[in-house]
Parts: C-alpha cells; structure tokens; sequence
C-alpha cells in the first residue's frame, strides 16, 4: 500500500513546474481548457506555479459542443486571460480535401484529427504572446494505455499530471479547491458520445490499481499490457539516423520553438 500525500504532492509538483518554465525560458503557460479534470488541474497548478496573469485558456470546440459551458465556467473561475478558437472549419477543410482526393477518412483519422488540429492552434497560440508555453494536459492512467493521440494531446513542453492516475489528480483537484463537477466529467472521444473508459472496455481505477499496487483482473491485465505495449511508440523521442558525420551544436538554440 502506498501513501498519497497530496500536500507533498502539490508543493513538489509547482516546484518542478517553475523549475521547467525557466529552463524552458519561457513566462506564460497555455492550456487547452475542456473543462475536465485534467485541465482544469492543470490550469489551476498553473496559476499557482506561475500566477493568473501569467496563464492563458484556449477554448477549442468543433462545432457545437454541448458541454462547452464546464471550460467557460472553469476559466471564469480561475480569472485567466482565454480565447474561443472554433477547430470546425480547420477539420472540415482538411476532411474534405482528403474526401475529394478520393482518400476515405477512417473512422480513427476522424477521431485523431481534432486534437491534432487542437495541439497545432495551442502551438499558434503559444507563439503568439509572450514567451509562450503549451503545457500538457495529459495523466499516468491515460498514457499508460496509451490513450491519447501522438502529436495531439500527448505533445507539450512539459507535462505537470503526467505522472499522476485519474484518481490523483482528482485529489490534486480537491486540494487546490477545485469545485467537484470539474473533476468528475467524464471524458470522452469527442465523436461517438463514448467515454474512454467504454472505448477502452476497463476502468482507469483498474489501472490505477494495476500500476500502484499491482493488483488486476487477469483478462484486464492482459488487455492493459497489451496496449501498454504496443502505445510506447507515443512516447518517445522521434528515432534518428546516425550516420557518424560530425556536428556542432550552438549553446543557446531554442529547441522548443
């Protein structure tokens, strides 16, 4: 059995996020705001580590979207600077071009194009005001299955909740006041209606109990592993050709814009 302690939690993960801007030579931190726990978290350790002054929120529907009320009620909140930025058109254009190419759109593209599309405007954002930042937004539970589209909602500069299950962060949330309805929204995949969890056919708290304590369902634990394993490729730095030429590296590039 392990023990969360959260205000420990809290202190030494704000530490770790002014540490991370510095060395990042940054100043604002932009987040993607869907009004769920993890960026409702994230927003908020952000204001905490950096100052409201120093925050940024951007709103990103396709479309309609019918819960968009739990990001404007979040940002409200937390007295960020925040901008509505629609995705709609840029999704559609990008569909509609590969439609009259004669290039049929799966149904994972559709699902994985949106926060691609999402991760590119926090990008455009980030460029755009002072020494921006994009923070990632994304939890242990989440990437530990994978969960999560590459060049999408796994990119960021750093990932301050990365570390951390679903049920931690919810009690990170707690402890930094956070009303409950922006802990408990389920997510889900933006285009069925489906929560993750049902497209996933487990629970998180399986994997939370899993990863912590080692404890699983053998059928679980078998599906876990298995998309463990095969999502890694997310996960790390892009694979290069060494081909043994000489380089020199000049102190001071920026390679995070």
């Amino acid at each position: 059995m392990y023990e969360f302690n959260v205000k420990e939690q809290l202190e030494g993960v704000i530490g770790w996020m002014r540490s991370q801007m510095e060395s990042c030579r940054g100043k604002t931190a932009v987040v993607g705001i869907s009004g769920g726990k993890d960026s409702s978290v994230v927003a908020t350790l952000c204001c905490k580590a950096y100052g409201t002054e120093n925050v940024v929120g951007v709103l990103m529907p396709d479309g309609e979207q019918s819960d968009i009320h739990y990001s404007n009620e979040l940002v409200k909140l937390l007295g960020i600077r925040n901008y509505t930025v629609n995705i709609h058109a840029a999704v559609r254009g990008v569909l509609d071009e590969m439609e009259r190419l004669g290039i049929e759109p799966t149904r994972q593209t559709r699902v994985n194009l949106p926060s691609r599309i999402r991760m590119s405007t926090l990008y455009a954002v980030a460029q755009s005001v002072e020494s921006g930042m994009v923070i990632n937004t994304s939890n242990l539970s989440e990437d530990w299955v994978g969960y999560c589209t590459i060049y999408g909602d796994s990119a960021g500069a750093f990932s301050p909740i990365g570390m951390y299950t679903t049920e931690e962060v919810i009690a990170l949330g707690a402890e930094l006041g956070l009303p409950e309805k922006f802990l408990i929204k389920p997510p889900s995949d933006g285009l069925t209606g489906l929560t993750d969890e049902d497209n996933l056919g487990f629970t998180y708290h399986a994997v939370n109990e899993y990863v912590r304590l080692g404890k699983c369902d053998p059928e679980i634990r078998e599906k876990i592993d298995r998309l463990h394993r095969s999502s890694r490729f997310k996960f790390q730095t892009l694979p290069v050709y060494h081909n043994g030429l000489p380089m020199v590296i000049e102190d001071g590039t920026d390679y995070y814009k």
